[in-house]
């Protein structure tokens, strides 16, 4: 066990630890799920699995509490495995390292896991706790909710009893979510054609590094930089002066994470050597200047590279740097309907080069469909124009508000109880499973909530101690008061 599990509330901290101590990155979460099912049986408890791999665990209500209606607490089991550049970390196998950093709990160099560790660790307290009053209660932990929400889409009707979901994957304490932002992936795809490297060149990589990332939803609205668009931009402004010629691009990881590094293998002729890194010194006080207040370690670095056999024709490097340059990135649209929230955005996650192709992969969210149609066209228009493919798949449902929802307004009530202010209710823009859970379960109620978590999605991931506390009181207090169901 680490220092996190003598933390309070110690139930929650211990079961965080052990899911810490388990790597479960999206894609390899099944020994955590399988961990998670020796614990229920352990306990007790009823559980199953569905065919998609979703884990579902049953407690009976305590006594006096079984009339009360049926309560799921919702969770995903996988995390977004993202490090910096010099850890040395292995997501499939190596576990997260924890650790208390003053009021905050964070990790050693990669995404902490809190998105949605937090949240499974509070359903598993709750079902190992002997002390909480609750009526009829199940628990659904889903898998792959971060690269596909697969878990969510595999759900079928008649696997959940209960009335109200729960769902614990929100990250500020203090603010109630009964609406989220629909999706969909982006894929251009652009052919391109190759020749030998020109006489008397030179090869040299292009880094862009530091940047503080995070989440496509969440932070899309922060101004934080995107690496793969500052690489673009460098590359489409000086590649003719400099005579570069492009061998690969590489940026980013996942596409529902802001990239913060960026990296091209270029030629140039030998005597260009020093005007590139004068003009890449220049980039980096121009970024500077620009994004310091936000970006406060990016670093720009030149180091020599081995001469590639081979580097992008004259069209195809102009297309794929008119392409990458022109593509939309970051907030589209604010909400008219709901002050200071995304209503629309792109983000440019992931750039890989292949022999034959560059492939951009995106994440488009908004919270309506004709937001997320009219960028679909853009990207579409935009493909046309450079000569790329371009694929929509993974599409999801935003979740659409319920100002009538009793667990709401009982949540409310609730929480002003305990604290004596009232909770803010909130629409995130950010992907969260309740919009495809409704599909199956149209009359099912649902909120969302959470502890206060900042940067998911990026190896500046922390969560609040404090708040884990709040959010803990809060799921007790909320069991108790859950009302009786109508005969």
């Amino acid at each position: 066990m680490s220092e996190i599990s003598h933390l309070s509330p110690q139930i929650v901290w211990q079961f965080f630890d052990q899911i810490c101590a388990i790597p479960h990155p999206s894609k390899h979460e099944e020994a955590l799920a399988q961990h998670i099912i020796r614990f229920a049986e352990s306990e007790g408890l009823a559980v199953r699995r569905d065919a998609t791999g979703n884990v579902f665990i049953k407690k009976p209500a305590t006594a006096g509490m079984e009339n009360r209606k049926g309560v799921v607490l919702q969770a995903h089991i996988d995390m977004v495995p993202q490090k910096n550049e010099d850890t040395d970390h292995d997501f499939a196998v190596d576990p997260i390292q924890p650790y208390i950093d003053g009021e905050w709990v964070t990790a050693r160099g990669t995404t902490l896991g809190a998105d949605n560790g937090i949240g499974m660790a509070t359903c598993l307290a709750v079902l190992a706790s002997k002390d909480i009053e609750h009526g009829p209660l199940e628990v659904l932990l889903t898998v792959d909710e971060e690269a596909g929400m697969t878990g969510a889409f595999g759900l079928q009707e008649g696997w959940l009893e209960g009335d109200i979901l729960l769902n614990t994957d929100s990250e500020q304490e203090g603010e109630i979510y009964m609406g989220c932002a629909g999706g969909v992936d982006a894929g251009l795809s652009l052919a391109i054609e190759r020749e030998p490297v020109p006489a008397d060149h030179t090869a040299v990589k292009l880094m862009i590094k530091g940047l503080k990332g995070g989440h496509s939803g969440c932070d899309i609205h922060t101004g934080r930089a995107n690496a793969n668009k500052l690489l673009g931009r460098f590359l489409f402004a000086h590649a003719a002066e400099l005579g570069l010629r492009v061998n690969s691009l590489k940026g980013g990881t996942l596409r529902n994470a802001i990239p913060r590094e960026a990296f091209a293998i270029v030629t140039l002729p030998a005597n260009q050597a020093d005007a590139l890194q004068s003009h890449f010194d220049q980039f980096q006080s121009i970024l500077n200047a620009e994004l310091g207040n936000i970006e406060t370690t990016i670093k720009l670095s030149v180091e020599n590279s081995e001469l590639p056999a081979d580097v992008l024709s004259a069209d195809s490097q102009q297309r794929l740097l008119a392409l990458l340059n022109a593509c939309p990135n970051g907030v589209v649209r604010m909400s008219d309907d709901i002050p200071g929230v995304v209503e629309t955005s792109l983000n440019l996650g992931v750039i890989t080069t292949e022999t034959d192709r560059v492939t951009l992969l995106c994440l488009i969210r908004s919270l309506i469909d004709s937001g997320r149609s009219s960028v679909e066209h853009a990207l579409s228009a935009l493909a046309q124009l450079a000569g790329a493919q371009c694929e929509f798949s993974g599409a999801y449902p935003g979740w659409k508000p319920d100002p009538d929802s009793e667990v709401m307004h009982l949540f409310r009530e609730t929480y002003k109880d305990i604290y004596g202010n009232i909770p803010d209710i909130m629409v995130i823009h950010a992907g969260l499973e309740c919009g495809l859970f409704k599909e199956p379960y149209p009359n099912m109620d649902m909120i969302s909530f959470g502890p206060t978590i900042k940067f998911p999605h990026s190896p500046d991931e922390k969560v609040n101690i404090k708040t884990v506390g709040l959010f803990w009181e809060q799921m007790v207090a909320i069991l108790k008061q859950i009302p009786v169901k109508a005969l």
